[in-house]
């Protein structure tokens, strides 16, 4: 099928069969291909949806300045798709994500303020300043985390074409949470379409979402993760529609040896986000038993994370053994069911 330009490419990607973790579950489980997406992922859908609100709100016009606080994946999104519309794009970025986010974001024609990392609601935070620097140069501020168009997207897009790819046999759907945007919305959907269907949702350490929906407090627990674009602090807007069953807390050594071992038996080249919804999606197989269908979303692709999660120095300074094996994921995992 023909596509017009990069706007009209985004969306309806495929489910693939994920045969390995399917094996070892006795379920079916698919995994939806969002860096198969223009801009490589899935946050591209993000995007579009708040453009399009900022426009219909009469907030952004041809010339205008988009203004974001980004990890990379909806930056990416953004610039691309205001290169098109006519925007302009200024990101603030968190000094702590990979160097391949903010050089494609600069090759990409937006530019980038690199800051040191800070909690919300620190001035000094990346959020905090992307509504300061809006604010002084006429720029829109769209704000992916409270942004409610982010998961209205999903719920409209997402949500849709997992319930037909799937023709309404889907027993669970499985994520991280980054803004919330992807899991509301498509748990929305779904929920609609079959309240039975169980929503499944894993959190690094050092994360918030795992107290938030085990105990309803939104407590942060210890430890740092590495992974990038995942690992929530406190409960956005995009948050709080997500309807949540079960929620798993994740090393970093489980999201990482994911990673590598669903390349090695799916030659799938994925990041630690994907890492941590793959884990979700066997987590909930595991407890649903077998029969079931579960759903996750594949992310982005892991050629924006060479200089960490595959490289070996970075992670053996982190105290990371990470094999990809059988042996070294599985049982750990086993051991939060």
């Amino acid at each position: 099928m023909q596509k017009k330009d990069f706007i009209q490419s985004i969306g309806n990607t495929p489910l693939l069969y994920l045969k390995s973790l399917s094996d070892l579950t006795g379920c079916e489980i698919y995994g939806k291909a969002e860096f198969m997406n223009p801009g490589g992922s899935v946050k591209d859908r993000a995007a579009l949806g708040m453009i399009r609100d900022a426009e219909k709100k009469g907030l952004l016009k041809p010339g205008g300045l988009i203004v974001e606080a980004t990890a990379g994946n909806t930056g990416i999104g953004l610039v691309l798709i205001g290169n098109i519309l006519g925007y302009r794009c200024k990101f603030l970025v968190p000094s702590n994500q990979a160097q391949e986010k903010v050089d494609t974001l600069r090759g990409m024609g937006a530019e980038v303020m690199v800051v040191p990392p800070a909690p919300y609601p620190d001035p000094k935070n990346y959020r905090m300043i992307a509504a300061d620097v809006a604010k002084a140069e006429g720029g829109v501020y769209l704000n992916q985390f409270e942004n409610e168009s982010n998961y209205w997207i999903h719920y409209h897009t997402t949500g849709k074409e997992i319930w037909e790819q799937t023709e309404g046999t889907i027993n669970s759907f499985a994520c991280a949470i980054g803004t919330g945007g992807t899991l509301s919305g498509i748990s929305k959907y779904l929920r609609e379409k079959n309240p039975k269907i169980k929503i499944g949702c894993s959190d690094p350490v050092g994360s918030a979402m795992f107290s938030y929906f085990k105990t309803g407090q939104a407590n942060v627990t210890p430890g740092e993760s590495i992974s990038e674009g995942i690992a929530q602090t406190f409960v956005t807007a995009n948050v709080k529609p997500a309807q949540v069953d079960d929620c798993f807390l994740l090393s970093d050594d489980m999201i990482v040896n994911m990673v590598h071992y669903i390349v090695r038996r799916e030659g799938l080249f994925l990041g630690s986000s994907s890492g941590a919804n793959l884990c979700a999606a066997y987590l909930m197989a595991k407890r649903l038993g077998p029969g079931n269908k579960i759903v996750t979303v594949l992310c982005d692709s892991g050629q924006k994370y060479i200089s960490k999660i595959f490289n070996p120095t970075f992670l053996k300074e982190r105290g990371l053994k990470i094999t990809g094996k059988k042996e070294d994921l599985f049982p750990a995992l086993d051991q939060l069911l």
